[in-house]
């Protein structure tokens, strides 16, 4: 590897390091906004851990498309699901718009690899994209069920957020299924709590 090459790989991962400083709409169960970072770094632990139940799923192709689905946003920043319904099409055109940004300091092999796992991942073209979109939902879900979260959360949008890629198959039908439970006890928690101070 050239010594120009090692230099846009640093000036890459300089500008990656935004990950770690852009917020969510998670909360931490410190009651701090969650990170894109974190919220990656979740994400491939749980590929990790659920992955030996798909071995029909490459792993490291798995983790490198957890890796690099939400790298766009170091620049756009995290849109939260409530909000992703009114920029339609327009959001994937914005985070790939800016991934190409960020990736430009990379040797040409490297930019194309990391962009055709990111349209994988958009596309759920694969059964390592599909996987890595169900964990993703189900990553965010979690994190939204133990979070201290703001008083006027909605959780009951969890309950339907996702859930095309959750249904199926069946180990992650009962994840979604757990979560599930969990969101409607939150949900019922915080609809009793808005009850009681509006007494």
């Amino acid at each position: 590897m050239q010594p120009s090459e090692l230099s846009g790989i640093l000036e890459f991962l300089r500008l990656a390091e935004g990950l770690k400083t852009t917020p969510r709409s998670g909360w931490t169960t410190a009651g701090e906004r969650e990170s894109v970072a974190e919220h990656t770094w979740r994400l491939c632990l749980m590929a990790m851990v659920l992955h030996p139940e798909f071995p029909e799923v490459d792993f490291a192709r798995l983790v490198k498309i957890c890796i690099i689905h939400d790298l766009g946003e170091v620049i756009g920043g995290d849109v939260p699901a409530p909000d992703q319904a009114s920029l339609a099409a327009g959001k994937a055109e914005d985070e790939r718009r800016d991934l190409l940004t960020l990736l430009a300091p990379l040797s040409a092999p490297l930019r194309d690899e990391i962009t055709a796992l990111w349209d994988e991942y958009e596309a759920a073209s694969t059964p390592e994209a599909r996987l890595a979109k169900a964990l993703d939902k189900l990553e965010t879900i979690l994190q939204h069920t133990q979070g201290r979260n703001p008083p006027d959360f909605d959780y009951r949008f969890n309950l339907d957020y996702g859930r095309r890629y959750t249904a199926d198959p069946p180990l992650i039908a009962t994840v979604r299924a757990l979560l599930d439970e969990e969101t409607e006890r939150r949900a019922r928690e915080s609809d009793a709590l808005a009850a009681s101070d509006g007494q």
